[in-house]
């Protein structure tokens, strides 16, 4: 005797089967698509607006600073450079934290902790030399490697310092590599746009961290 109700589940699960491979093989496709896409990188223009810069100074280690203290020469500290830990070494306070503040808050921060040896301190902080921005520019440049630039550069003069493109470099193929918490951001440029001076391409500041990619 023929156990129809067991011919009908197996014509049910094989009509399934090529749903199956179809959603699957779409599954891949969706998948593969989002691959390219974050390999080719967030065109600049597609970048939420940056939020309004700092126009205020902040330490930075590298810095070299001096610290005067009035009419105290012997608390004064001419040419400190800011240590990779963001501290400089100042007489009778030692090791101070400076890195990211601004000289006049680290001035009325030296003036609070002044007054246990002196009365109504006056202090003054320079920056006297700030620690240019070292960006990693890779690829299909003249000199690839770690450049300094000045703080507030954009990609035009990463790849300037690096001598510029070579023949062989694809002028609509320029990243930048910016470290986040779930994984580098990949930012593509247009060399045209950057020559051009273009918003917001020629706008885009570079920050520590970044690497510029050429392909």
């Amino acid at each position: 005797m023929i156990d129809r109700s067991a011919m009908h589940a197996r014509r049910v699960s094989t009509a399934g089967r090529p749903c199956q491979r179809a959603a699957a093989l779409l599954a891949l496709l969706v998948a593969a698509g989002c691959r390219a896409h974050a390999a080719s990188g967030i065109p600049v223009e597609h970048l939420p607006p940056a939020p309004p810069a700092d126009p205020e100074y902040r330490i930075a280690p590298g810095d070299v600073l001096s610290v005067r203290v009035w009419n105290q020469d012997s608390m004064s500290q001419a040419h400190a450079r800011v240590r990779d830990d963001g501290r400089i070494s100042l007489p009778f306070l030692h090791d101070v934290a400076v890195s990211g503040q601004t000289p006049a808050a680290l001035s009325r921060r030296l003036e609070s902790d002044l007054q246990s040896y002196v009365v109504s301190p006056v202090v003054t902080v320079t920056v006297d030399e700030a620690r240019p921005l070292r960006v990693s520019v890779i690829g299909e440049v003249t000199h690839p490697g770690v450049h300094e630039v000045e703080r507030g550069a954009g990609v035009l003069v990463a790849l300037a310092a690096a001598g510029g493109l070579t023949p062989y470099a694809h002028r609509d193929k320029v990243y930048v590599l910016r470290p986040a918490t779930s994984g580098p951001i990949r930012i593509r440029f247009t060399f045209a746009a950057l020559t051009r001076a273009e918003r917001p391409a020629a706008s885009f500041v570079l920050r520590p961290g970044d690497s510029v990619v050429v392909e």
